[in-house]
């Protein structure tokens, strides 16, 4: 029996919403497993050498691949912006903001991004919304709402940088997702990932010095989630995101992306015990319902 893929699933809408499924469940299983990293070495720590594996996977990757692995001097000044937008300072203010804020509240406003993807979708890319688009924002985030229990305790003033770093945080990457889709980056796949992974990573480190990690609290637990956080989220599931946004709107893309948070809320359950009650169940209900509206364009 032929195992080979269609001609016409590759580089179809198919392929791409494809593609968002893997990236989101990806990045949703690093979420517990960053949870339980955190509480072995320091946040940034933890993210800087997570993401220096991630380069050197990256780079690996490519040169087996035969990529070429040094970008055109004309790419270097977009490939900075797309590394910060994507990575670096996303990673810097999603990380930032739950010292201040419970995981859950830190998670629901890092998730806002499809709202400002498409809103910038529109006058960047010319995607007008359709109804389903909006209707399909309405389920999903109401379900991520929901999951989180937003409203259930007032919010503090001192809570408040938190809210602004999660929501920065959530608008960067929403920008980079519909800059990735207007200019892709002339570069190999792998060569592109790994530059962004590598200087999003420097600016981690630079804060990761003033941090002080004792690395002999790593236990194998967390050395696993180290190795799986560095190679599938951090590249494999950032290979197929920006071919993703090559075959699906931006703002379709962003919507598919709210799987994550669903993910890491069942992972949550499955590997640190977390609770599963009806209200997750009923948000996963509703976050689904809005992903396969967006899916149907």
């Amino acid at each position: 029996m032929s195992t080979s893929v269609s001609p016409r699933f590759l580089g179809s809408r198919a392929e791409g919403l494809c593609l968002v499924l893997f990236t989101a469940c990806s990045w949703g299983a690093s979420w517990p497993q960053t949870k339980f990293l955190l509480s072995e070495l320091p946040p940034f720590t933890m993210r800087g050498f997570c993401g220096a594996c991630g380069c050197v996977f990256a780079f690996a990757v490519a040169m087996a691949r035969g990529e070429s692995l040094l970008p055109p001097p004309a790419q270097w000044g977009r490939l900075f912006v797309f590394a910060m937008l994507n990575y670096g300072v996303f990673i810097v203010f999603s990380t930032e903001a739950q010292v201040y804020l419970p995981a859950s509240e830190a998670i629901v406003l890092t998730y806002t991004l499809p709202i400002w993807a498409a809103l910038l979708a529109w006058p960047l890319l010319g995607e007008v919304p359709s109804w389903r688009q909006y209707l399909a924002l309405v389920l999903a985030i109401g379900g991520v709402v929901l999951l989180v229990g937003v409203g259930s305790a007032g919010m503090r003033w001192e809570q408040l940088p938190g809210v602004v770093m999660a929501l920065a945080g959530a608008v960067l990457f929403g920008l980079g997702t519909v800059l990735a889709k207007r200019r892709p980056l002339e570069l190999p796949p792998a060569t592109s990932v790994a530059w962004q992974v590598g200087m999003g990573t420097a600016v981690l480190l630079v804060l990761a010095a003033f941090e002080t990690p004792d690395w002999s609290r790593v236990t194998p637990a967390g050395w696993a989630c180290v190795a799986y956080v560095a190679t599938i989220p951090m590249t494999v599931a950032y290979l197929a995101w920006f071919r993703a946004l090559r075959l699906v709107p931006a703002s379709m893309a962003a919507t598919t992306v709210l799987v994550s948070p669903m993910v890491g809320v069942l992972g949550g359950t499955l590997v640190l015990g977390e609770t599963l009650g009806p209200r997750q169940i009923v948000a996963l209900g509703l976050t689904l319902a809005g992903v396969a509206l967006a899916a149907r364009g």
